[in-house]
């Protein structure tokens, strides 16, 4: 008889943008007729910039022959890209990285969920909530969270509440941790740390032995000035923590898949003895097991986003996305709404009005507005009351949703 990982029956019974499309789904089978506009899953809208995709085009032509065919890659990716990475993501930074500390992958997602595999199951691990679910759920899997409570929330998990009297920003932990998740600019809140605060996180961090995974996704989308892009701009961060980046929202690669995590070599896990082993090595290790590696001809493609023609491209991308930022967080603004982020990132998180719950708030948008975003409470108990709206739809869409949340919610 084969037995079950019942850490999996522990799971909400399908992942947030799972139940999402099944509500969609089954409100335009009952309402075929019905205009529906999507700004709930943070997926892109625009085509790949123009230069990734010649330089794709040019490495599947070298696929197609003998003399530059190309099999097995390296698994933490081609120097070529790392390389590029390095010079132009953390060097202008003030970051030196060694090749051997970037590891290429193809998300962020899969490295955000995979990476807790490193660390033994009696960690203690802290949240911000709301949360981006992943992190969450794949600690579950792997029976490090404890039974849920009547909050819903798991028992063996430090919730850090962001609200909106600590302006949307996750309090140091009362407590010891040992893995903390920390995502700037933050999905879903749209918030941001300014290096004052985020070396707090890194001291703290350093004082308790932990390791803080950062989530860097959506750092090209920071707009203003003394924002930290990269927690390696702290001091000391390279001692406790691991970044994770992504070509996904910077670079329209949603559907190509790449991108790199950033692992320095000090960065320090203890076995039961005490011993100290490198994350480095051992994510090497995980990674030459268990992953083969991204397509030459993606991260070709993933190398051309650093060529002066793809960096015009991507900015121009991002800054279309950024005015469709604007445009809701204006224009939820000016109807009375109580929003938050908009500024630094692709994501406007608003109060839902009269207390109403976020999954009812998503229901009635959808009937009324036929406009779909995210409920709050999908991204944790802190997120009730609250909802989420992306700025990677397109430009008439996005005005054709504020006109109809202006006008008929």
């Amino acid at each position: 008889m084969a037995l079950v990982n019942e850490n999996y029956l522990k799971l909400p019974g399908s992942y947030l943008f799972s139940e999402i499309a099944r509500r969609v789904n089954k409100f335009k089978k009952d309402n075929p007729d019905a205009d529906i506009i999507r700004l709930g899953i943070g997926d892109v809208t625009r085509p790949l910039p123009p230069a990734v995709v010649e330089a794709m085009k040019k490495a599947v032509e070298e696929m197609g022959r003998q003399e530059t065919f190309r099999g097995y890659g390296p698994e933490q990716g081609y120097e070529f890209l790392i390389e590029k990475i390095i010079e132009n993501d953390f060097r202008p930074r003030g970051v030196e990285l060694a090749i051997d500390e970037v590891f290429v992958s193809d998300g962020a997602k899969n490295d955000t969920a995979n990476f807790q595999e490193l660390f033994g199951i009696g960690n203690i691990l802290a949240v911000s909530d709301p949360v981006y679910p992943v992190y969450v759920d794949s600690n579950v899997m792997a029976g490090r969270t404890g039974p849920v409570n009547a909050k819903g929330q798991f028992e063996k998990i430090v919730y850090l509440p962001c609200t909106e009297e600590n302006g949307m920003k996750p309090p140091l932990p009362r407590t010891r941790v040992d893995m903390i998740y920390l995502c700037f600019p933050n999905n879903p809140t749209g918030m941001t740390l300014s290096k004052e605060e985020l070396k707090k996180w890194v001291d703290y961090a350093r004082e308790n032995r932990s390791v803080i995974l950062f989530d860097a996704a959506y750092e090209a989308y920071i707009q203003e000035e003394g924002v930290p892009h990269s927690i390696f701009e702290v001091e000391g961060a390279r001692e406790v923590a691991v970044e994770f980046r992504s070509f996904s929202k910077t670079a329209g690669f949603t559907g190509t898949r790449c991108a790199y995590t950033i692992v320095p070599r000090e960065v320090m896990v203890y076995d039961s003895t005490g011993k100290a082993h490198s994350l480095n090595s051992l994510w090497l290790r995980r990674q030459t097991t268990k992953f083969n590696g991204v397509s030459y001809p993606v991260q070709a493609g993933a190398a051309a986003v650093f060529s002066e023609e793809g960096k015009k491209q991507v900015k121009e991308m991002i800054n279309y996305y950024m005015e469709n930022a604007r445009i809701i967080r204006e224009g939820l603004e000016k109807a009375g709404y109580k929003v938050f982020g908009g500024v630094n990132a692709p994501y406007i998180w608003l109060k839902t009005p009269g207390n109403m719950g976020s999954w009812d708030f998503f229901d009635k948008l959808m009937k009324d507005a036929n406009v779909v975003g995210t409920p709050g409470a999908g991204f944790g108990a802190n997120g009730e009351g609250y909802f989420r709206l992306t700025a990677f739809g397109t430009r008439e869409n996005t005005e054709r949703a504020v006109e109809r949340i202006r006008t008929r919610m």
